[in-house]
């Protein structure tokens, strides 16, 4: 792992802002768009009074990195599964109340840090880190000790990923055996996919299919112990996200069967989803199949630095 330690110019201090940063850039990121990753520690390092730039190899540098921060700002450099990584890592180390993120987007999976109201330029990005204010925003923590920041979806919809995006197998094995929705697709494991399609095209299908894909499902949905479906209702679409003030925002659609069909809403701090076996999409990553799962909003449970005003 690359590591570059810069400090801001004699010329340039009287600007520069009393602040040490941790700049991790995420390789995804490096791959991807290495011009705006320029762009951005060139900003972060006249910008700060100095600047410590860690170029992580792999999950396990990327991890390490974060760990050994001291009392620098961490600065993340890549997209939803760099900001998800990172977040996941404080969270399951207890650091995630006294440590707050920074993010300059970059990458090819920016749903999540678009919706988190980040800018998506790279200047403006990192100006926002140099000048911007931590917001304590809240979360969802499922049972499995899994984190969420933007939403739970069943069933879980594909995302398009980069086929080039690492996944740290250390996220995975946290959320119980997940996966992502898209693996790395290099050419040989292309052609094992399509085989394995090709055998799996001449076995006899199954009689029961994963929810989502032959039709509604049946599931029970609970909102602070009371029962909002119950199994003997077919589910179409669910959806958890975290609100203001502490609750989730949950949302089940039943099938729109001969007309438009109006969902059902409900506000909480726990939310348990049970059932046959499912899967369903937290952020960026699917996981599953499980028979149940609950999770439980975290009121301010992570800082993130936003554009001031």
């Amino acid at each position: 792992m690359a590591e570059v330690a810069t400090s801001a110019s004699s010329s340039a201090n009287s600007s520069a802002r009393s602040v040490s940063l941790l700049v991790v850039v995420d390789p995804v990121a490096r791959r991807a768009d290495g011009e705006s990753v320029r762009i951005a520690k060139d900003v972060l390092s006249a910008g700060a009074s100095s600047t410590k730039v860690c170029l992580p190899d792999g999950p396990e540098e990327f991890a390490r990195a974060l760990r050994r921060r001291g009392s620098r700002r961490p600065v993340v450099v890549g997209d939803d599964r760099a900001l998800l990584r990172a977040v996941a890592l404080l969270h399951r180390h207890r650091e995630l109340a006294a440590c707050g993120l920074s993010v300059v987007p970059v990458g090819p999976v920016l749903g999540l840090t678009r919706s988190l109201g980040l800018p998506s330029g790279a200047v403006a990005a990192a100006r926002a880190v140099l000048d911007g204010a931590e917001r304590r925003l809240d979360l969802l923590v499922d049972d499995s000790d899994g984190v969420v920041l933007g939403a739970v979806g069943i069933p879980p919809v594909a995302g398009h990923l980069d086929e080039g995006a690492f996944v740290d197998p250390a996220d995975d094995a946290a959320r119980g055996g997940s996966r992502p929705a898209s693996a790395p697709a290099w050419p040989w494991l292309r052609t094992c996919q399509s085989l394995v399609r090709t055998l799996a095209s001449a076995r006899p299908v199954r009689a029961a299919a994963a929810p989502g894909a032959a039709g509604p499902s049946r599931l029970r949905v609970e909102v602070d112990g009371v029962t909002l479906v119950d199994l003997d209702q077919p589910v179409e679409a669910l959806s958890v996200v975290p609100g203001a003030g502490g609750v989730a925002e949950v949302e089940v659609r039943p099938p729109a069967w001969g007309g438009e069909a109006s969902p059902l809403t409900a506000r909480g701090r726990t939310v348990t989803v049970s059932g046959a076996h499912f899967r369903y999409r937290a952020d960026a990553v699917v996981s599953g199949p499980v028979r149940t799962r609950t999770w439980v909003v975290r009121e301010g449970a992570w800082g993130l630095t936003l554009p001031a005003g």
